[in-house]
Formats: structure tokens, sequence, C-alpha cells
């Protein structure tokens, strides 16, 4: 297994152990390194901070994976990359002003909201590439992020639920919504809806961009619609957890496949932007539940409802020219952690506990084999 391999202490001495102890030392979350750059200058434990704040978008916290999605960006647009820094440190600067709490600041949970903010800002302004008036709302927003972020926290932390991205959700739409489409100094794309005109989906599905299309899916999380990105995307998944990554790419092809069923326009299922609410949706089961068929199915399940989901919302905020966003996986999913079950309960991980899902299944089979072993004596 990959945790248990990592667990293997290497003997010295073959350059194979070397190269998969240094492999596995890149896996995870890396806490070796986190407790190494921790007496550094701080520009460095900053940059650390953003990187793992980068991979939080998608449910990791590992800085190499930070830096495979940050060379997907600026693969993609490296306007689009600089704006999502530039959200990145607003958040987390203002988190630390704030005085939030370190650990948290650190493991990059007050910067991803505010990435997403400014990535969304990039993608909806009509004023092009390179406009650097969209600066001043991109720093705005990020910061605004990390004031909601810890508003909402003693909230949620009663049901032991996360704050996830309601942050970003909420301000992309309120900037979208004052600005609108003829704002002289921040001109906004309006969103449309999915929904395909009658006339519009005739012709003949082209089945390998679909294909491709539910790879674009996991790419969309971070506003990426080309091929090279969001593969970078999916690898830095997995290089945080195997697991993790099987989930997202099935989230995103179940929501893709509900979109033809649901009559979504084509260009939406090509794009991409019919799979991601579907990818998050199973990741978030997949990260915040032990692993095992129960839960599977229930990220199944979990995909589907999102991806419905954000039909009916897209289709209802399009008509305003507004974007669902994520705001389908971010309900689902709160849905999701919020359920009951005696047979789900024992494999719910305490928000503060959760690690890659190969970490999380290790501990929970210690923790079972201690507990058989008490009650046998």
């Amino acid at each position: 297994m990959w945790i248990l391999e990592k667990n293997t202490p290497q003997q010295p001495g073959g350059l194979k152990q070397r190269v998969i102890g240094a492999l596995l030392y890149c896996t995870g979350e890396m806490k070796q390194l986190h407790t190494h750059i921790q007496d550094k200058s701080f520009p460095l434990q900053l940059s650390e901070w953003c990187l793992r704040g980068i991979s939080r978008v998608i449910l990791l916290n590992n800085p190499l994976s930070g830096a495979l999605i940050l060379a997907a960006l600026l693969l993609e647009s490296p306007w689009q990359a600089l704006l999502g820094m530039l959200g990145l440190l607003a958040s987390t600067l203002t988190a630390i002003i704030l005085g939030q709490d370190w650990e948290e600041v650190s493991s990059g949970l007050h910067g991803f909201n505010g990435m997403l903010v400014a990535l969304l800002m990039g993608v909806f302004s009509s004023a092009g590439d390179w406009y650097w008036w969209l600066l001043l709302p991109v720093c705005l927003g990020g910061a605004t992020t990390t004031f909601l972020s810890s508003s909402l926290a003693p909230v949620l932390e009663r049901w032991d639920l996360p704050v996830s991205v309601f942050p970003f959700n909420t301000v992309i739409v309120l900037y979208l919504a004052c600005t609108g489409t003829s704002n002289p100094y921040f001109p906004n794309y309006p969103a449309q809806p999915p929904g395909a005109p009658e006339s519009t989906n005739h012709t003949q599905l082209h089945v390998p961009q679909l294909l491709q299309g539910m790879v674009l899916g996991v790419g969309q999380i971070f506003a990426c619609d080309t091929l090279g990105p969001s593969l970078l995307i999916l690898g830095a998944v997995f290089l945080f957890s195997p697991i993790l990554a099987v989930h997202a790419l099935l989230g995103s092809v179940i929501s893709t496949v509900a979109g033809t069923y649901m009559s979504v326009h084509y260009s939406f299922l090509y794009s991409g932007l019919s799979g991601f609410n579907g990818a998050l949706g199973c990741m978030v089961v997949g990260a915040f539940f032990i692993f095992s068929w129960r839960t599977h199915l229930l990220s199944i399940a979990s995909a589907l409802l999102s991806a419905y989901t954000d039909i009916a919302l897209s289709n209802l905020l399009g008509v305003v020219g507004l974007p669902a966003s994520s705001w389908a996986a971010t309900l689902i999913g709160t849905l999701m952690l919020l359920l009951t079950g005696e047979n789900l309960k024992e494999y719910r991980i305490p928000t503060g506990k959760v690690t890659s899902p190969e970490q999380n299944l290790h501990s929970h089979k210690q923790w079972s084999a201690a507990n058989t072993n008490a009650t046998d004596a």
C-alpha cells in the first residue's frame, strides 16, 4: 500500500530504495518539509504557505502539488496565474494581520478562497488580459474572503463542518452582480445557462471531445480549459493521493454523463464546465470519509447530485447573467457531511483530522485492530 510503503524505514544503500524514498517523501502532506521550514525566513515560509494554499483549492495539502498546479496555471495563462497568486497573497496576508490561527495560515486554509475569487474575476472580465485596473478588486476580493471565512468558521464548527468555498462563492457572485456587463472600469461577460436551445444539440455528439471534456472537468476547478494544464492538475492530485485522483476523474465522468441526459449544451460538455462540480462533490466524500464500498457509493451519489444541482442553479442564475460557480458541490458536499446514518458515522473523519485518504484509511485500520485486540483481551 501507498502509506504502508511510506512508513516503512528504508535501508541505506540501494539506488532504487533512495529513489522510492524520495518519491514517497513528496506524497501526502509532506509534514517533514513543513516542520523543517518553520525556523526559516518569513519569505520562505510564506512561499510554502502559498503553495499549500493553491493545493487547498482542490482539497489537497501538499506544496509540491501546489507548485504543479501553479505551473499548470502559467501554462494556461500567465495573466490568470498572476491574478490567482495576488488573490492568494491578499487573503493570506489579511489572515496574518487579523491574527488568525497560525497552523491554519501555515497550512494554506486562509489562501485558497482568495485565489478562486481572483481566477474567476479574470475569467469573467471582458477587458482582456493585462488589464491592470482589475488588480484592485482582486486584492479587495481576496481580503474579503478571509473576513467571511473568519466569521463563518465559529458557526460551522458547531456541526464539525469546514468553511469550504462558501466565501469564494459569495464574494464572486456579489462582485459580478455589482459590476455587471457595462461597468466602465470592470466590465464582465454575462454567464450563459447550460441548457441548450432545442435547435443546437441536433448534431451528433463527438465522443473524443466528450472524453477530453471529462479530463478538462478536473482542470476547470482552476478555470483551465485546455488538456495539458488539466493533466498537470490531475497529476498534482495523484501526487497527494491516488485515491483522491480517482475520485476527481470519476466525479467529472459522472457529472459529464449526467449533463448529456439533461440536454446540456455540447460546449459545456466539451470544455469540462459540466464536470468540475461533480469532481468536487465526489472528492469531498473521498477526503472526509474513510474509503470503503459504502463511502464510495456515497461519493458517486454526491457527484450525481452535484451535477444536477449545478445544472439547475446555472439555468436559474444564468437568466440574470450570473454563474453558479461551485455552489452545487459546496452545498451537496456540506449536506453529505451532515448525514447521520449509523453505517456512515464510523467512517466520518473529524474536520481537524483530515489528511490524505491513504493515511486516513491506514489510521482507521490501526484503530480497528487495536479495538479488536482490546476486546479479545
